[in-house]
């Protein structure tokens, strides 16, 4: 199933400046999804992080930041230990439609059915929390 394609697409109550900071940016990716160890405005590699910062390792999943074009894409792998080993792509495209924003995801080489429903349901619980921190 390497083939598999995952397309979401939302609509934000916000202008594209504000939704890229929401994903590009730690503190505000912290609000919404997890808290990283940086911002994701250059091609570097990145993790996402453990609330719980009792714990010695914190990192939860990490990935290398791909391509960057600001308010318009970002695209990044994207890996955690449920994958197994799999190193998936994250892309994320901004277009401004009538003061706010269509933001689309597309999460390609998820390999299992059990990996791309998981993450089916993950990024909608995460597209919920965005919309309620992002739109006015």
């Amino acid at each position: 199933m390497s083939d598999a394609v995952m397309i979401k697409t939302i609509y934000l109550k916000a202008k594209p400046e504000t939704v890229w900071r929401y994903i590009t940016k730690k503190d505000l990716l912290a609000r919404w999804f997890q808290e990283t160890d940086r911002d994701l405005t250059e091609k570097t590699s990145f993790q996402y992080l453990s609330h719980h910062e009792d714990k010695e390792d914190r990192k939860l999943m990490w990935g290398d930041v791909l391509e960057v074009d600001p308010l318009k894409k970002l695209v990044h792998t994207f890996t955690h230990p449920f994958l197994e080993g799999v190193i998936t792509t994250v892309t994320w495209a901004l277009k401004p439609v009538d003061g706010g924003t269509q933001l689309t995801m597309t999460h390609t080489g998820i390999t299992t059915l059990d990996q791309l429903t998981g993450h089916d349901t993950g990024w909608d619980e995460h597209f919920m929390r965005l919309r309620s921190v992002v739109s006015w």
